[in-house]
């Protein structure tokens, strides 16, 4: 199957799945009920984040049992799995964290394990080889990633959008350099994204949920270090790519922990939710984001590949003027 046809298979799968979710959770009252720091003011079905955990699932399985997908690829792709079921039952049951954050560095553990070496980070000025030091930044990487998709799900269409963009991104770029499967799983992962959109745009109908979120990043942690064993992408690119997400989570938290709130509980207070909140719209900060994304990051990203010793320098440029703009937002005050 090529590229065009299996983008459009598992878009309408996608479509179609989500909808199938969303008069499930509507039959079975799988809500999530606006509370104070809440982004909408009325029930909305979860759980959605589904359509896109599925079909990756069937991809994956597909690919493998083809002969197109590696062993150990595959196997670590059972942490996102995992993931993905402990964000199920954090949005049926409200996990607390002293019991999920050790679930997600457990998965950590075990993809990490299967993916096999941890490549090299390259400063410019410094490498770091010791492979005890890279299996630990990738271990905190993965399980930051995981958190951070679940910290920016806070309005319609935007975590989405994130996950369409990184993933459309990756399958143009690496679609040569990498194995069949690993762009099968690009393919499907982008095209599912783009699929639970349209019921996710504002209004949304229906919202990815943790199963979705906690899936996305951890998915995207262990496919950034899938193509950048393949060579294709650096670590670099990736800390582009997703500069707008990691900079509002990371100052926020920051921020939170520097005013001795209870940074670890939920709130309302990142740099996306105040702009919402200020322009009165969450399609206009989606937008935004994406423009920004398409815009600003993209030129960045390919400039990363290209010219890969300068990937720290392009990352500085790329965070620089998000960071003064999240502050500007108020990221992490009240």
């Amino acid at each position: 199957m090529n590229t065009l046809v299996l983008l459009l298979v598992s878009f309408g799968t996608a479509v179609m799945l989500t909808g199938l979710l969303r008069t499930a959770a509507l039959h079975i009252g799988f809500l999530d009920k606006p509370v104070a720091r809440s982004s909408h003011s009325i029930p909305i079905p979860i759980g959605g984040g589904l359509a896109v955990v599925v079909p990756v699932f069937i991809a994956s399985t597909t690919v493998f049992y083809t002969g197109q997908l590696e062993k150990g690829l595959f196997l670590s792709l059972f942490g996102a799995y995992a993931v993905a079921i402990v964000g199920l039952i954090d949005d049926l049951k409200n996990m607390h964290a002293m019991w999920r954050i050790p679930l997600h560095f457990g998965a950590a553990l075990w993809s990490l394990f299967w993916l096999g070496e941890v490549p090299a980070l390259d400063f410019g000025f410094f490498t770091i080889l010791n492979q005890s030091v890279l299996f630990v930044l990738a271990l905190v990487a993965m399980v930051w990633l995981t958190n951070l998709f679940n910290f920016m799900d806070g309005i319609d269409g935007l975590a989405g959008a994130e996950l369409l963009f990184v993933t459309g991104f990756s399958l143009v770029t690496g679609i040569t350099g990498i194995q069949s499967g690993g762009s099968v799983l690009f393919t499907v992962a982008c095209a599912s994204a783009a699929g639970f959109l349209v019921w996710n745009w504002h209004p949304a109908r229906i919202f990815m949920g943790d199963v979705g979120s906690s899936f996305a990043g951890f998915f995207i942690g262990l496919m950034a270090l899938f193509t950048v064993q393949a060579g294709v992408m650096t670590y670099w690119t990736w800390l582009i790519l997703l500069a707008t997400f990691a900079v509002d989570a990371t100052l926020t938290l920051a921020c939170r922990f520097w005013r001795g709130d209870r940074w670890f509980e939920g709130h309302n207070t990142h740099a996306y939710q105040h702009a919402a909140r200020k322009f009165q719209s969450h399609r206009k900060v989606t937008i935004a984001t994406t423009l920004v994304n398409l815009c600003w990051l993209t030129p960045l990203a390919i400039a990363s590949v290209l010219y890969p010793s300068s990937g720290g320098f392009f990352s500085l440029i790329a965070v620089a003027p998000l960071a003064m703009l999240t502050v500007v937002l108020g990221a992490g005050r009240p």
